[in-house]
């Protein structure tokens, strides 16, 4: 399985439960943050403005945006770029250039695993990603480049439309992925952001996404971006995947003939709707004689195949999902085990 992003499923489902821990200089106050009577930040007050009037996107963020960064569209591709991706999902991701610990392009940051921060000033503003390369946005009035060199992060220029900053990036390498799962992209992709920063704690990310190279359509993902108050980026180097790169070797197809014969009567009990925090909820059907998983993000009905009458691998993340049942017998659980362990999931209905 991809080692980046299956574990990065883990990952998020731990951060959005726990201290974060990114958070290095303890009770260390952010300079300006407005704070309740109880000394707490106030995470509702007015959003800042800079001397120009602008509103103050400064300071360190964290995006929440998992599903998207899971399956980040449903939008048609076209038919080389379909066989690409059936190629990814069939061989687990091993290809994902962040398994080599190379920049991930357009998805950097978008996953909320790792946060940011924004340094503006009213020529150039600048991301610094915890986890990836920087981004410099010029301000100064240039158009992007007509011809440019492909680079892993693009080229980025911005302005604002009232009190949203427009950020448009292109001259992407055709080498990174749009998402987790593989949706390839072109280097004909340009990527339009809209930061709207709607009080001091929250801003509002819409990115849009044009290649018409790859998709039939361009497609338009919206993203909660939330304050991270009295914290720091510290650094984060990757290093291990690459060397042991070489166990990545299983495939979707092995999976499928190994599969075990499971009555249908016991498929059909664990149909449902599960609570998979961060990942939403997943409907389970029976097709057929097979267990199907449709996430809430995207992506239709994907296959599991069953390793024992209660465990089924699940290749769209690389895992297995396992039902449990109470005393009577009824199912009121499904636990998705990944790389760095389990995420129970509450039946809904």
């Amino acid at each position: 399985m991809s080692i980046s992003s299956r574990i990065a499923i883990a990952a998020m489902a731990i951060a959005c439960s726990v201290t974060p821990a990114w958070a290095q200089w303890l009770n260390q106050p952010t300079p300006g943050m407005p704070r309740g009577a109880d000394g707490k930040p106030n995470l509702t007050a007015p959003a800042p403005r800079t001397a120009d009037g602008k509103p103050d996107l400064s300071g360190v963020w964290a995006i929440d945006g998992l599903g998207a960064a899971t399956n980040i569209t449903t939008v048609e591709m076209l038919p080389w770029a379909q066989k690409v991706y059936a190629q990814r999902i069939a061989t687990y991701g091993h290809e994902d250039p962040g398994v080599g610990c190379l920049p991930e392009g357009p998805r950097t940051g978008i996953a909320g695993l790792d946060p940011l921060r924004i340094v503006q000033t009213p020529t150039v503003i600048v991301i610094l990603y915890e986890a990836g390369a920087p981004r410099q946005i010029f301000m100064d009035g240039r158009k992007l480049p007509n011809d440019p060199q492909p680079t892993w992060m693009g080229y980025s220029i911005g302005h604002w439309d009232g009190d949203t900053l427009v950020v448009e990036t292109a001259g992407f390498n055709d080498k990174t992925w749009l998402d987790f799962q593989g949706h390839p992209h072109s280097e004909a992709l340009r990527v339009t952001e809209r930061f709207r920063r709607t009080d001091f704690g929250h801003m509002q990310l819409t990115m849009t996404f044009d290649d018409p190279k790859t998709y039939t359509k361009p497609f338009t993902i919206t993203l909660p971006v939330n304050f991270a108050p009295d914290t720091d980026l510290i650094e984060n180097v990757c290093l291990e995947n690459e060397k042991d790169r070489h166990r990545l070797i299983g495939r979707v197809s092995d999976d499928q003939k190994a599969a075990k014969k499971v009555p249908r009567a016991t498929l059909a009990r664990y149909a449902g709707v599960y609570d998979v925090g961060p990942l939403g909820e997943w409907t389970v059907s029976v097709d057929g004689d097979e267990l199907k998983v449709e996430m809430s993000t995207g992506g239709g009905k994907q296959s599991t195949f069953a390793q024992t009458d209660t465990r089924f691998s699940f290749p769209s993340t690389g895992g297995t999902l396992t039902f449990v049942s109470d005393a009577k017998g009824v199912v009121t659980e499904m636990i998705l085990t990944i790389v760095e362990g389990d995420m129970p999931a509450k039946r809904k209905r």
